[in-house]
């Protein structure tokens, strides 16, 4: 009995072990879903847009759509979360042209139809690419532009607002850290050991001085709603937080009004002149 206990239990270490190492150097695998197929464009959504290509810092081209309100109220630079690629996200487009923002979003490097393989630094230069285009080739004060992402691209997002002064920052669904996730599902491993990729929000977020908007659902099955109330916490003021509907990809459908209110009294908030109001 001795011995099959003592093989049973080396066995499932033996699982454990390489279980964890599997995790370890597939660790992309189960952060990054890239897809290269740019389906539909904002034409079809009756959306005007430009196709533009950025070089990062480090030689990498990115694809984005650069999208242009006739009369904005602010500008968007939207940075996604770790699925598909621009074009499945032309529904939230829509909802922000109504909104009165100009947008631009970009497809990280891996994505879509942006050359190379999505790593985390990669990502952040993505980033930064794209706020210098805002920027220096717009010539967009930063004061006008709101840092905006979607779960994995609100680490981004929050990242970037830790090195500038953007007029505010949105995250939307956005976790803690990947080291926080990683406990969450697998609770048996030794995260702490075999994260590499880190994405670390809460860390971040701390050092963000614009208004920040944090967005989330309770009902979210992939990010827990605790992590978006951490981030509201650690955020300086002023600060807001808007509670939605729903799941964690259609959350901002489902809510329907209770997200675009929330997001218009945000922007009246701290970019309106009083002329200026949501279009119906």
């Amino acid at each position: 009995m001795k011995r099959m206990i003592l093989s049973l239990t080396t066995s499932l270490f033996a699982i454990w072990l390489l279980f964890s190492l599997l995790l370890y150097i597939l660790q992309p695998i189960f952060v990054y879903f890239p897809d290269n197929a740019v389906r539909m464009k904002p034409a079809g959504f009756g959306l005007h847009h430009e196709t533009i290509t950025l070089t990062t810092a480090d030689g990498v081209n990115i694809n984005g759509w650069w999208l242009p309100h006739e009369n904005p109220r602010a500008t968007m630079l939207f940075l996604h979360g770790n699925a598909g690629n621009i074009s499945h996200r032309l529904q939230k487009l829509q909802i922000y042209n109504r909104l009165g923002l100009s947008v631009l979003i970009v497809d990280y490097r891996g994505y879509g139809l942006s050359e190379g393989t999505p790593t985390e630094q990669g990502t952040y230069l993505d980033a930064e690419a794209a706020w210098a285009y805002l920027t220096q080739v717009r010539r967009i004060p930063a004061r006008d532009i709101v840092l905006y992402g979607e779960s994995l691209g609100g680490v981004i997002a929050a990242r970037q607002a830790s090195q500038v002064a953007a007029g505010a920052l949105i995250l939307e669904s956005t976790f803690t850290s990947v080291k926080d996730m990683g406990k969450h599902y697998y609770p048996f491993l030794p995260v702490n050991l075999i994260t590499r990729i880190h994405y670390p929000a809460l860390e971040y977020i701390q050092a963000v001085a614009s208004p920040v908007l944090v967005i989330h659902s309770p009902t979210d099955e992939i990010v827990p709603y605790a992590m978006g109330r951490r981030l509201f916490e650690a955020a300086s003021t002023p600060k807001d937080f808007l509670e939605i509907k729903g799941d964690h990809n259609g959350g901002f459908l489902r809510s329907g009004e209770l997200y675009t209110d929330g997001l218009d009294q945000f922007i009246q908030k701290h970019f309106d002149q009083p002329s200026n109001r949501l279009e119906s």
